[in-house]
């Protein structure tokens, strides 16, 4: 591992999965083992879970 990369565990693979080293806390990243969408829950250590599905109109 990198200074500019964090490994996370992917929470549908169990796989470790390279992040970003600025990663930011509610961030929403594909996985690229799983392909879905994971969201960052904490950044210390790096936690992440599968994202929510957002509803069309979210946000309007």
């Amino acid at each position: 591992m990198s200074d500019d990369t964090l490994t996370a565990e992917d929470p549908i693979t169990g796989e470790e999965i390279d992040l970003p080293a600025d990663i930011e806390v509610g961030e929403i990243i594909d996985s690229p083992i799983s392909g879905a969408e994971l969201e960052v829950i904490s950044v210390d250590p790096v936690t992440l879970e599968e994202a929510p599905e957002l509803e069309e109109d979210w946000g309007e």
